[in-house]
């Protein structure tokens, strides 16, 4: 029977910590402010916004919201982007993916100052990753490190798994197991017999958005398994790509979805505002 990794509990923890660094922040006269603009209606984005929101007021973060219609123009939205790199007063820019179809993501990440790059994702902070020399890490990729971390799981010299390989999780999650001295697999939709490479997993990282992709008999016994994504079912309930009720019969450690790896994004995001505003100081 699996140890069940509370992410909820974690992120209290890191946050309560990073209280403490805003009301230092604020007493040398510098109040960390983050703005996060969200194009369109996309219920999952307008969940995930007002989280960010609610860390923000729990930690004494401003927070600036500039939610724009679904039919907002590229260059609207880059002007926009472009007053906040000038605004000294904000210290973090987050856009909420996905946007609507007719607007570059490409072109909206790379419009944004590295420096107040909270997400990651700006082609300067991906390429410091790479090399391990970085301000900021991607938000859920971290939240995973911190979360082995916390439960004393050592990743040097074992056999990583990773499944996905976007740049948003997968990609950034393998240079980080990298960096503590993992050896790391990379599996993605064209792997063939995915089973094959998930059995010799000591670490399985699942970020793929496919309820129930990992069964118990894709786990060697006692792996240590982290569940990235968060989907939803017809009924309402919210699953990961991991049969848990299964998985954790056979798993050392697993996290649950909800309640694992999601409340550390948000942590982490916490922290990156924070880590931008203190450069500041």
């Amino acid at each position: 029977m699996a140890v069940i990794m509370d992410g909820k509990a974690l992120s209290e923890k890191l946050k309560n910590n990073l209280k403490n660094e805003v009301e230092g922040l604020k007493n040398k006269g510098k109040n960390p402010c983050l703005a996060v603009i969200i194009v369109g209606d996309n219920p999952a984005s307008k969940i995930y916004v007002n989280n960010k929101k609610k860390s923000c007021e729990a930690l004494g973060i401003k927070s600036l919201e500039y939610a724009l219609p679904a039919d907002t123009t590229e260059e609207k939205l880059l002007t926009l982007i472009s007053s906040l790199n000038e605004d000294e007063s904000v210290d973090g820019i987050l856009c909420q993916l996905p946007l609507p179809s007719h607007i570059c993501e490409k072109n909206v990440i790379n419009s944004i100052s590295p420096e107040k790059d909270v997400d990651a994702f700006h082609p300067e902070n991906v390429g410091h990753i790479m090399i391990g020399d970085y301000t900021f890490l991607p938000c859920t990729p971290a939240g995973v490190m911190e979360i082995l971390k916390e439960y004393d799981i050592d990743v040097s010299g074992k056999n990583c798994v990773v499944v996905g390989r976007s740049n948003i999780v997968g990609k950034p999650m393998t240079m980080l197991l990298l960096k503590e001295n993992a050896t790391v697999t990379v599996c993605h939709s064209r792997t063939q017999n995915l089973c094959e490479f998930t059995k010799k997993a000591d670490v399985l990282v699942s970020a793929v958005g496919k309820p129930n992709l990992i069964t118990a008999d894709m786990i060697k016994e006692n792996a240590v398994v982290i569940d990235v994504a968060i989907n939803r079912l017809e009924s309402g309930k919210l699953c990961g790509d991991v049969d848990f009720e299964a998985v954790k019969e056979k798993a050392s450690y697993i996290t649950p979805v909800p309640g694992g790896v999601g409340p550390m994004t948000i942590a982490t995001l916490m922290k990156n505002t924070v880590t931008a505003a203190k450069k500041k100081v």
